[in-house]
C-alpha cells in the first residue's frame, strides 16, 4: 500500500511545475508547467516529456499560472486524452492563457528563423500551436472547492483554497490508504482580491512550495500598500519619463488596477494615463470582472476612465514616443511579451523607472537587471542600463517565509515526509532550518520516492546530474553578459597589442574546451548503453 511520487519539475528551481503520482497501474499528474527563466532551463521544454504520456490517466491543475499549467498543450499534442481536473476560475483563465503562451511560442519560432544572425541554424519549430492548446483546454472538467472527486479509479481528491490566484488550490490526495498534499502556490495572508489558504491537518505527507522560504518581506495591509505604490508612482512620473510596470497578466495586473483606482478616486493622487499593454491581461481582467470578487464594484474598478487597455500591435508601438505615462506590460518577468520593447525603449533613459512588482527567477531578464546590470542584451540589441529600477514585493502573491511557516504548521501532525519544492536552493535551504521535528526532504528534478501511511518516505532514484547543472546555473546569461560588456573590458586594457593577445588567450580557452567536450561526447557514445536521463523513467 504506496504511492510512488516523481518531480519533473519545480524542484530547486520555481518554475516547471510537475509531479507524478503512480498508485497500481494508475498515473495521475499534479501540474504540467513550462519552465521559465534561463534560456538553458527553457530548453527542457522542449525535450521529450520524462514519463510514458499514454500511461497518464488524469491531471489535476493547481492554478492557471503557465509555470504550472504550460505544457497541457504539449502534453495534448502528444496524444493525451484524459481529463483535466481544475476549478471553474482557473479553466477560465487557461482558456485564454494556453491560446496566448501558444501564441507566442509560433511567433517566437517565426522570429527566430527569420533573424539573420541565426541564418546558420536549424529552422525552430514551436513547441506547440494554439491547436495543440485548444485541444489541451478541451479536456478541462471542473470541480468545487471541498468538494470530493474521483480523478482516476482508486484514487480521490478533494480542492482546498490556496489564496495564490483567482481560482488557485491546493490538492488533498489519498490512496492505497496514503494520504498526501500538494500546497500549489500558497498565497500571502494580506490581500485584496483573495480570501486566505485553507486546507486539512493531520496528513501522511505534505508537499509545500518555498518561493520565498528565505525572506520575510513587509506585507502591507491593502491601504498602506497603496500608499507605498502612490510614492513610487509620484517619484517617477516627477522624473519626467515613463513609469514601466513588468507584470504578470493573472491578478498582478488585476490588484494594481485595484490599487490604481483606489488612489485615483480617494484623491490621494492626482489621475493619470495608465496603459495595460498585455493583451493576456487584458481578456484575464475579463474574467475577474465576473468574479464576484469583494471590493471590486462587480468589477466596476477595473474601468476606471484613467486606465487603457491596448488592443492592437500599432496601439502598443505608439506609446514608444510617450513621456510621463504608466505603462504595465507583460511578461513579468521580462522573458517575453511587450514589454521588452518598452524596455529596449525606456532602459537607456535616464528619466524612466522600471518598477517589478513581483518575483525575478534566478536565470531570467528581469532578475538580471533588478541585480543591477550596467549592459543587457534584448532581442539582439545591447542596451546601457540608466532608468531608475526600483521594486516594491508587498504585491507578491506568494507566501512568505513566516506564512509559509505558519502553513505547514496548520497541516501538523505531518505523519510521513515533508517535502519542500518550487524554491530556489537558498530559499528551500532556510525554510528547511526552520521546519523542526518533521522529516524533511528537498527533492531534485527526477528523484522518486515511495510513499506509505504513516512512514517517512523512501527515496527510490536520484535525480538526474545534468538537469541540476541547468538548475544551478545558465551559460546563456553568462555570456550575454559578457558579450555586452566585451568591448569595453577590452578597450581599458592599455594597448592594442596587449588587446590581441587577450583575445588570442580567450580563443585558445575556447579550442581548449572544444577539444575536450568531442572527446567526452566520443567517450560517452562508446560506452552508451542506456536511454538519455530524461526518458529512464519511463514506464
Amino acid at each position: 500500500m504506496a504511492i510512488d511520487l516523481t518531480f519533473h519539475g519545480a524542484a530547486q528551481t520555481v518554475t516547471g511545475s510537475c509531479i507524478e503520482l503512480a498508485c497500481g497501474k494508475q498515473r495521475l499528474l499534479v501540474d504540467c508547467g513550462l519552465f521559465q527563466g534561463a534560456r538553458s532551463l527553457e530548453a527542457l521544454n522542449h525535450e521529450g516529456f520524462p514519463f510514458d504520456v499514454s500511461a497518464i490517466d488524469a491531471v489535476i491543475l493547481t492554478h492557471a499560472h503557465i509555470d504550472h499549467s504550460g505544457l497541457l498543450p504539449r502534453l495534448a499534442a502528444d496524444g493525451y486524452k484524459g481529463p483535466i481536473w481544475c476549478t471553474a476560475p482557473t479553466r477560465d483563465l487557461i482558456g485564454y492563457m494556453l491560446a496566448d503562451s501558444a501564441h507566442i511560442q509560433e511567433s517566437d519560432a517565426l522570429h527566430h528563423n527569420k533573424r539573420r544572425d541565426r541564418a546558420d541554424e536549424a529552422e525552430r519549430e514551436p513547441l506547440y500551436t494554439v491547436a495543440d492548446a485548444e485541444a489541451a483546454v478541451a479536456l478541462v472538467q471542473t470541480v468545487a472547492l471541498d468538494t470530493w472527486f474521483d480523478p482516476a479509479p482508486g484514487i480521490r481528491a478533494r480542492l482546498w483554497n490556496a489564496g495564490h490566484i483567482l481560482g488557485s488550490a491546493s490538492i488533498e490526495l489519498v490512496a492505497d490508504g496514503v494520504s498526501l498534499l500538494c500546497s500549489g502556490d500558497i498565497g500571502p495572508v494580506a490581500r485584496a482580491l483573495q480570501e486566505a489558504s485553507s486546507g486539512p491537518a493531520g496528513m501522511d505527507h505534505v508537499i509545500c512550495e518555498s518561493t520565498y522560504g528565505d525572506r520575510d518581506r513587509n506585507d502591507l495591509d491593502p491601504a498602506r500598500r497603496q500608499l507605498l505604490l502612490r510614492d513610487e508612482i509620484q517619484s517617477a512620473l516627477a522624473a519626467g519619463g515613463n513609469l514601466i510596470i513588468p507584470v504578470f497578466a493573472v491578478e498582478r495586473t488585476q490588484e494594481l488596477l485595484f490599487d490604481m483606482a483606489a488612489l485615483f478616486e480617494s484623491g490621494a493622487l492626482a489621475e493619470h494615463q495608465v496603459f495595460i499593454d498585455s493583451p493576456l491581461a487584458t481578456r484575464a481582467t475579463d474574467v475577474f470582472l465576473h468574479a464576484d470578487l469583494p471590493g471590486t464594484r462587480d468589477g466596476a474598478v477595473f474601468h476606471h476612465p484613467a486606465f487603457h487597455f491596448t488592443a492592437t500591435t500599432a496601439e502598443s508601438v505608439r506609446l514608444n514616443s510617450t513621456s510621463g505615462a504608466i505603462i504595465m506590460a507583460g511578461s513579468g518577468m521580462c522573458e517575453g511579451g511587450r514589454v521588452r520593447h518598452h524596455l529596449i525603449h525606456n532602459l537607456a533613459r535616464e528619466d524612466s523607472t522600471i518598477l517589478f512588482v513581483g518575483y525575478q527567477a534566478k536565470g531570467s531578464l528581469g532578475r538580471t537587471i533588478v541585480d543591477g546590470a550596467r549592459r543587457v542584451r534584448i532581442s539582439g540589441e545591447d542596451l546601457a542600463v540608466k532608468a531608475r529600477i526600483r521594486r516594491i514585493d508587498s504585491y507578491s502573491a506568494h507566501a512568505d517565509r513566516e506564512d509559509l511557516l505558519a502553513w505547514i504548521a496548520a497541516r501538523k501532525p505531518i505523519h510521513g515526509t515533508l517535502f519542500l519544492n518550487h524554491g530556489e536552493t537558498e530559499a528551500i535551504a532556510a525554510l528547511g532550518e526552520a521546519c523542526e521535528g518533521i522529516d524533511l526532504r528537498k527533492p531534485a528534478i527526477g528523484e522518486i520516492y515511495r510513499l506509505e501511511a504513516g512512514k517517512p518516505a523512501r527515496r527510490l532514484s536520484t535525480g538526474d546530474p545534468a538537469i541540476q547543472a541547468v538548475v544551478s546555473g545558465d551559460w546563456q546569461n553568462a555570456y550575454a553578459d559578457f558579450a555586452v560588456n566585451l568591448k569595453r573590458d577590452l578597450q581599458r586594457i592599455h594597448d592594442d597589442a596587449a588587446r590581441q593577445r587577450a583575445i588570442a588567450q580567450m580563443r585558445r580557452i575556447l579550442d581548449e574546451f572544444a577539444v575536450h567536450r568531442a572527446e567526452h561526447r566520443d567517450a560517452s557514445a562508446s560506452r552508451r548503453t542506456r536511454p538519455p536521463a530524461r526518458h529512464r523513467h519511463q514506464r
